[in-house]
């Protein structure tokens, strides 16, 4: 990090993270605060842990759905870099990685990219590679954390159909007028249309095509463990 003098001078920038938190998770204290005090230089946010497992501490305490991203050295005293990814994959918490490794260590790292950690950055660490590498995790946190917002809206929307409304919106969705709808579930033409009219307006669309976009989407979503 010898450009730090030189990074130090210059402006704080304003991270596209909205926030976010930069997690440094390294054994190493001087690499650890070196990390640290750089980061806080770029005008990040920046929480730094000395093990995996006081990082999983500090993640049960706090508020898990906080914005943030996750530096994090491949060799870690106790849990590794490795095991701390697996666990957090299997916690449910979608917080991109990108691990610091050292000489020899890329075939483990391009195993864990292939398990979907982020990138992976070499030491001794280039600060521009880094701030980049920051700025397009806490960009990748900020538009998954919107899209779960928006998937957990979509979500209470359909939960407030009924299940008449949703054996009428399955046969609309297959492509069948409101006649067969009607024929199909043995009740009239105008009580589908009722039925129609109120699930569009809890789905709050207000056209056919909207309806079918939207209801495509929640149940990719759904089919794939999103919501």
């Amino acid at each position: 990090m010898n450009r730090q003098r030189t990074m130090l001078n210059q402006p704080n920038p304003s991270p596209p993270g909205k926030g976010g938190v930069v997690y440094v998770i390294d054994d190493d204290e001087a690499i650890r605060d070196s990390l640290a005090l750089l980061l806080n230089a770029y005008g990040f946010r920046v929480s730094p842990h000395e093990s995996a497992e006081r990082f999983l501490q500090s993640l049960a305490a706090s508020d898990q759905q906080s914005l943030g991203c996750a530096l994090v050295d491949i060799h870690l005293g106790g849990m590794s870099g490795i095991e701390l990814q697996d666990m957090l994959l299997n916690m449910g918490l979608n917080i991109p990685i990108a691990f610091i490794t050292g000489h020899g260590e890329i075939t483990t790292a391009v195993n864990a990219l292939k398990k979907g950690a982020f990138d992976f950055i070499q030491k001794p660490v280039d600060e521009e590679k880094l701030y980049s590498l920051i700025n397009e995790m806490l960009s990748k946190a900020y538009l998954s954390k919107e899209q779960s917002t928006e998937l957990k809206e979509i979500k209470e929307r359909f939960r407030l159909l009924t299940q008449r409304e949703v054996d009428v919106l399955d046969r609309i969705i297959a492509g069948r007028i409101n006649k067969e709808v009607g024929l199909d579930l043995g009740i009239s033409i105008k009580t589908v249309e009722a039925h129609r009219a109120n699930l569009m307006e809890k789905l709050k669309v207000n056209r056919a095509a909207k309806l079918l976009q939207l209801t495509l989407r929640y149940r990719e979503a759904k089919a794939k463990g999103l919501i």
